[in-house]
């Protein structure tokens, strides 16, 4: 299986498992290229979305660097509030790319998602 379809499945999978899933994009660190992507909102471009919040991504690399630290950035989260609904972001990161997964949820449920994106991305790597 070539990388490419690895990395579809592994959306395709997590489209799959988790309720309230609005999309997921693979990142390129460097570059902020989303390598595979999927959306089920029409007027949401997830390459945009991805180039924008590589920087964030980027950003906290830098922080760890600039400290010394010897740590792995393993994930971030966040959530919008627009409309009374609640929008999460979750971002696991690897040394070369990183996964965003973009959900509709209440507060309490953002976790068992964050164990199924969490789950799936073990099974990829870097």
């Amino acid at each position: 299986m070539s990388r490419q379809e690895e990395l579809n499945r592994l959306i395709n999978n997590i489209a799959s498992d988790l309720e309230g899933f609005m999309g997921a994009s693979v990142v390129d660190v460097e570059t902020g290229m989303s390598l595979a992507s999927v959306s089920r909102i029409n007027d949401f471009d997830l390459d945009v979305a991805s180039a924008y919040n590589s920087e964030m991504v980027k950003a906290k690399l830098k922080t760890i660097r600039a400290l010394n630290l010897q740590v792995n950035l393993v994930d971030m989260l966040l959530t919008l509030e627009i409309s009374s609904t609640l929008y999460a972001s979750l971002t696991l990161s690897c040394s070369s790319m990183w996964l965003s997964v973009a959900i509709t949820a209440t507060w309490p449920s953002c976790a068992p998602p964050l164990r199924v994106a969490l789950l799936n991305w073990d099974r990829i790597g870097s």
